[in-house]
Formats: C-alpha cells, sequence, structure tokens
C-alpha cells in the first residue's frame, strides 16, 4: 500500500486525521465525493467520501478511529441499523437473496469446506446448505451474534475479529475451498490486508467469492446523499470493480467471473424514501406509506433494465488461487 500522506486537522477523537493521498493508489487527485451526517441518526456529525480521480476508489475521509468505529457499532446502533435494514429489505428478500447467491453459486467444484467472513448471524450459510448439503460452513465476524449463530447450528465453527486481524489467517492457513465475502470489505479499514488474509486461509486452487458495492452506480449520484449503499458511517471503503480485480490478478489469482447483474440489490429508490423519513415524525411516516410503497414497486419494475445497464448497485467477482 502507498505511504500515508496525512493532515493534522481533525481534533476529534472519533476520527483520524485526514489523508491528502489516496490509500488505494496513493494519488493525490482527490475530489469530495459526499458530506453528509449519520442519515438513519442525524447526529451533528459530518462523515466525507473522497473519491480519487486515478482509480476510482471511494474512501471516508477522515475516517473514524477504532474508537468511533466502536462506537458506531455497539449494539444500539447496529440494532438501529438492522431495524432500518429490516423495513428495507424485509427478511423473506433477504433469504430469497442469499438463495440466488448460493444457486449462482452451484457451479463451483463441490467444497468439503467455507469459510463466510463477515457472516452476521450467518443467514448465506444456513441458505447455502441446500445448494451445498456436504460441506462444512464456519463463520467469522467481529460482532457477538457469529457466536449465537454457532449455538443454533447455522455454522460448526465461529470465529471473532476480522480475517486480516494478527493470529487468525495464520491459524486458519490452507483450512478452505471457498471463502466468502458478502458486502464485507466496504466496512474493513484495510481492504487490500483482508483479501490477503483470504488468500491465506484458500487453499490452491481454492475459490474466494467476493460481493461489493459497486460505487460506479448511476443511481449514487442521483440520489446523492439519499444512496443508501453509501452507508455512512459504516462504510469505510468502496473499490470500483477494476481495483478489486487488478488487486486479486496482482496476487496471483484468476478472475473468472465478474458479475454487475445478478447481485444488484432492487431497494434504491424505496430506501432513499426511508433514510428521508427515518427522523420524521411517526405521523408523518404513517402518512408517507403510500409513497415508500411506490417506490418500492418503482425499485422492483426497474430491476430487470438495472441489471443491464450503469444502474446496478452491487458487483460480484469470483476467483481462484493458483498458488
Amino acid at each position: 500500500m502507498p505511504p500515508s500522506t496525512l493532515t493534522s486537522s481533525a481534533t476529534d477523537p472519533f476520527f483520524q486525521e485526514r489523508r491528502e493521498d489516496c490509500p488505494w493508489c496513493g494519488s493525490l487527485r482527490l475530489r469530495t465525493r459526499l458530506s453528509t451526517p449519520d442519515p438513519l441518526r442525524r447526529r451533528p456529525d459530518t462523515f466525507v467520501l473522497d473519491a480519487c480521480d486515478e482509480c476510482g476508489h471511494a474512501f471516508q475521509n477522515p475516517r473514524l478511529t477504532a474508537e468511533g468505529l466502536a462506537f458506531y457499532h455497539r449494539d444500539v446502533h447496529e440494532r438501529h441499523a438492522e431495524e432500518f435494514a429490516a423495513r428495507v429489505l424485509p427478511a423473506p428478500r433477504v433469504r430469497r437473496r442469499h438463495r440466488a447467491a448460493a444457486r449462482a453459486l452451484s457451479a463451483l467444484p463441490d467444497p468439503e469446506s467455507w469459510l463466510d467472513v463477515g457472516t452476521g448471524d450467518a443467514r448465506f450459510p444456513e441458505a447455502a446448505k441446500e445448494f451445498f448439503p456436504y460441506t462444512s460452513f464456519d463463520g467469522l465476524d467481529t460482532a457477538a451474534k457469529v457466536a449465537r449463530a454457532l449455538v443454533e447450528g447455522r455454522v460448526e465453527e465461529a470465529h471473532r475479529g476480522h480475517l486480516s486481524t494478527p493470529g487468525i489467517a495464520e491459524r486458519l492457513r490452507a483450512r478452505y475451498d471457498v471463502v466468502s465475502m458478502f458486502h464485507h470489505l466496504e466496512h474493513v479499514p484495510d481492504p487490500r490486508a483482508e483479501l490477503r488474509a483470504a488468500l491465506v486461509v484458500l487453499r490452491p486452487g481454492g475459490h474466494l467469492v467476493v460481493e461489493v458495492t459497486d460505487p460506479h452506480s448511476a443511481f449514487a449520484p442521483l440520489l446523492g446523499r439519499w444512496w443508501l449503499p453509501y452507508g455512512q458511517p459504516r462504510h469505510l471503503h468502496l473499490m470500483p470493480l477494476p481495483n478489486l480485480r487488478a488487486e486479486l490478478e496482482s496476487q496471483g489469482c484468476t478472475v473468472l467471473v465478474t458479475d454487475r447483474g445478478a447481485p444488484h440489490l432492487p431497494y434504491d429508490l424505496s430506501a432513499a424514501v426511508a433514510l428521508a423519513l427515518a427522523c420524521a415524525p411517526p405521523l408523518v411516516r404513517t402518512a408517507a406509506a403510500p409513497a415508500l410503497a411506490a417506490a418500492s414497486a418503482l425499485d422492483h419494475a426497474l430491476a430487470p433494465l438495472s441489471r443491464r445497464t450503469g444502474l446496478s448497485n452491487t458487483y460480484r467477482l469470483v476467483a481462484r488461487r493458483e498458488v
């Protein structure tokens, strides 16, 4: 990774100092892409996403410190975010999404062992067992919910932390045939380190599955601060597909699949309306229910077009570790 170029503008203990260079390519050609408060809680804090004009990488700048990340990931904040997400993406739709992803991956050679990174409560492994009945699924997450997933039988082993947390990848070295990361890299302080750690725990010939927000989605400039995948303050990095592909190829991987269509989540418009109403009085939210329903219907009506055009908000990449 390029050396850091920092400025001493940050004084809040929740924020690191502001970077003057791109954390992906080191370019100094940065521009502010978004400046917004926390759209769910409307606190006075302002979060900034800068974008690199050289490589297109977008990142929170200044980034939250470890203390700030811990604050915004405490149970009360996570619960608030999860409750909002459940309104936008109800549980039945999430299950269908997980099943669709697992079905799309069913062409992989039958894996003996699979690690789902950023698994949360392990709903993806639960869905994937339908298509991979003889695979042993483990889960890794920074949150305590992964331990509940173990107790409830959705994973066979549970690990806490980031995959790049010192000691974790080495302990799991060459143990897995598949490693999956569904909307995980956006949350980690160093996506490159997390990718390198994934290759450590993969066996030679194993497959890495990455699904992340596509910062090139046309919905992003259209909706601005109301585009839910910006995910402030929880999303630290948004990586364009060419960057991720080049990084994995530089690490000796063969990229087998890139898909900007099927992973699209049809919620851009309805989530924007829901965000705008998040802090409105209950009476206003009730009165606006028809508008939210109409936006959701439009999201689904546009989904076939979104999946074939630049509107798609998510991409998936499947790579094979060669050595």
